[in-house]
């Protein structure tokens, strides 16, 4: 026990947990798969400049980094990214692998056990059009030759001049320098695709779709053709959604059965579809998620075991680890330490392996043996880097807000074992605004959280409504009311939290990026709440949004969060933060990745042009090299500073050890 406790004012404590430190520990493997005895994932690299590698854990246990730099495991489909890699096992040789290298968005075959320890061989041409043609969630089909997935092929600078298909690609590489070698399965009549997936007998692939203006949790469509020797597939129809019923992911039971989960009970629930007649049954009905909002395809909920049992991620908030049986509705939670799981998993035989964290723990890759029920660790094992004695001491909150609603929040409270306040002193604390905005914020172990409450600076984190896993009701709050909800359930919890005496009124700041970046960004022109924000690539200007300013993905996005445009032109203009930037008068801090190519500069120098010389204390931070979201150490690092720097100095604490943040007016 430590004894020499000494008492220090709220957010000058001295910490271990420094920014280099939170910024170095970002491991969090995704993308997990089962590959006969083996485990593959994919893991971030950030102080190799935030490329990601591939991850192997051979049959005899050993880990290790299966490609080395430069190649970075890493697809820019619909600029977010989807499952970039796919293996088979083999008799002899050691596995197949195909991926997406990002520098080039070709797909390569490598075979990491071959004698002559050859580099990986491009399968796909070259593209200088729409930074390449981009493939993701691919399946590699036994017996073909070929690998399927979803291929997003720009036709014209545009962010819009795309069209998505499924299509196959030989594996014997005449494809690297020939388009026309690309064997396409579907035509460009749905603007968004998931990859295929082959029923067990080879005669049926599924997939799911959807079109303009929805996105993926509104309204998708399952579908079902057959297959053939060569050609397209034939016979393609719906079986199941449509406009207002969101299909989240399909696979095939091992006995030829089509599983699906879908919201149309009002939660993403695990269901069998009958192919003929395209009639469900609910395999386990429970007002809990198995399912979440498809970002990027090939995330996985559920994956179906040779024995008939089903590996399903579920819950309602938190996430875990259950096994189904489909015929009996029975579930039982996988046993372990473990309190929230990613939407990655993957069977083999009785094994299913997946990513898995707590709020003691970062992210591991874990395997549960289903027929013993032990789970265990196999790879990216957590290594406590300090003392777990400086980790914050989260609490699962639900506040009231407006209309009575509940809001689901994260509690982080100051914690330091080597620190106490004055007991006449209440904490600053920083409410985070997560992105999305259909996201979750999991209640993990997260350096960059300890960063801020080792040091004495408390920190919410709010699932406000249109946040996922509470139910497509709780996501529809945000429906027409984006900048609205979001930002009344953000102030409520920071309301709640000076009212009981958790927070200190005058101390409360906010932040977030993306979406979450709106929401800061929208807060700060809505109340006097907060003393200052930090906001980060964020959305500020809905008219830019609106006239080309992003992505494909999200260009229809607004007409669900805030209503078309034609009939509520003046929502655009006045929920706009930058049309509102007058209203601004505490400090901020704006973050900006230059090659953001969802929400691209022009709004964060839109917003730095309206408050100049207002007299308002302000900084803005350029990072060459990063996109959507900052994945090499050193932006992170900085950000991280000269984020605690403007708390230090709006809320007059004494930081030692970081750089000040210089705020012009």
């Amino acid at each position: 026990m430590n004894t020499m406790v000494s008492t220090t004012p709220y957010g000058a404590w001295r910490s271990p947990i420094h920014a280099e430190l939170a910024a170095s520990h970002d491991s969090r493997p995704e993308f997990v798969g089962a590959v006969g005895d083996e485990v593959w994932w994919v893991a971030p690299r950030p102080l190799e400049d935030g490329r990601m590698t591939l991850m192997r854990r051979r049959a005899d246990g050993v880990e290790e980094s299966a490609l080395a730099a430069p190649w970075n495991v890493r697809s820019r489909l619909f600029e977010y990214g989807g499952m970039p890699w796919a293996a088979v096992p083999r008799e002899s040789g050691g596995p197949l692998v195909v991926f997406a290298h990002f520098a080039d968005q070709r797909l390569y075959a490598w075979e990491p056990d071959d004698p002559a320890g050859a580099p990986p061989r491009p399968l796909t041409p070259a593209s200088a059009v729409g930074g390449g043609l981009r493939w993701a969630d691919p399946v590699l089909p036994p017996g073909r030759g070929e690998v399927w997935c979803v291929l997003e092929e720009f036709t014209g600078e545009g962010p819009a001049d795309l069209r998505r298909v499924l299509a196959a690609v030989p594996l014997d590489g005449s494809a690297a320098d020939d388009r026309d070698a690309v064997r396409e399965l579907t035509d460009d009549r749905h603007r968004f695709v998931t990859g295929p997936r082959l029923s067990p007998d080879g005669r049926r692939a599924a997939w799911i779709a959807w079109d303009h203006p929805r996105m993926s949790w509104e309204g998708t469509e399952l579908k079902v053709a057959e297959v053939g020797e060569d050609g397209p597939f034939a016979g393609i129809r719906t079986v199941l959604g449509g406009p207002d019923e969101a299909v989240a992911q399909v696979e095939w039971a091992a006995d030829g059965s089509l599983l699906a989960v879908t919201d149309r009970t009002g939660w993403w629930n695990l269901h069998r579809v009958d192919v003929a007649t395209g009639a469900c049954v609910d395999l386990c009905r429970r007002e809990e998620e198995f399912g979440g909002a498809l970002w990027r395809p090939g995330t996985r909920w559920f994956a179906p075991l040779d024995n008939g049992l089903i590996a399903v991620v579920h819950g309602r908030g938190a996430m875990v680890l259950g096994i189904l049986d489909p015929e009996t509705g029975e579930l039982v939670d996988a046993a372990g330490p473990w309190t929230e799981w990613n939407a990655t998993v993957s069977a083999s035989g009785s094994r299913v392996v997946g990513v898995a964290a707590s709020p003691r723990t970062a992210y591991e890759v874990v395997e549960l043996d289903t027929g013993t029920g032990r789970a265990r660790v196999v790879g990216a094992r957590h290594m406590d880097p300090v003392d777990p004695a400086y980790y914050p001491e989260p609490l699962i909150r639900t506040f009231t807000g407006p209309d009575g609603r509940e809001i689901h929040a994260h509690v982080y409270p100051p914690h330091s074992p080597d620190h106490l306040a004055p007991a006449d002193e209440l904490p600053p604390f920083v409410v985070w605004a997560h992105g999305g905005p259909t996201g979750r914020s999991p209640q993990v172990l997260d350096l960059e959280i300890a960063y801020f409450t080792s040091r004495g600076i408390g920190v919410a984190q709010v699932n406000y409504g249109g946040s996922t896993g509470y139910g497509r009701a709780y996501r529809d709050r945000l429906r027409g009311r984006w900048g609205i909800v979001d930002v009344e359930d953000c102030a409520a919890v920071a309301e709640a939290l000076a009212d009981e005496g958790t927070a200190d009124r005058a101390r409360l700041a906010i932040r977030g990026g993306s979406a979450g970046g709106w929401t800061t960004a929208a807060s700060l022109v809505a109340t006097d709440l907060y003393a200052c924000g930090t906001i980060a690539y964020p959305v500020l200007d809905l008219m830019v949004w609106l006239d080309g300013g992003t992505h494909d993905l999200e260009s229809h996005y607004l007409e669900y969060l805030i209503g078309p445009f034609a009939e509520v032109p003046d929502r655009y203009r006045d929920r706009s933060p930058l049309t509102r930037a007058d209203r601004i008068a505490v400090p901020f801090l704006l973050l900006q990745g230059l090659e953001d190519p969802v929400c691209p500069q022009r709004q964060s120098e839109g917003l730095v042009e309206a408050v100049a010389g207002r007299g308002v204390p302000h900084a803005y931070l350029t990072f060459e090299g990063e996109g959507h979201g900052f994945r090499r150490a050193d932006s992170v690092v900085r950000s991280l500073e000269a984020e605690l720097s403007l708390y230090a100095q709006t809320f007059g604490i004494d930081v030692p050890g970081v750089p000040a943040l210089e705020l012009a007016k």
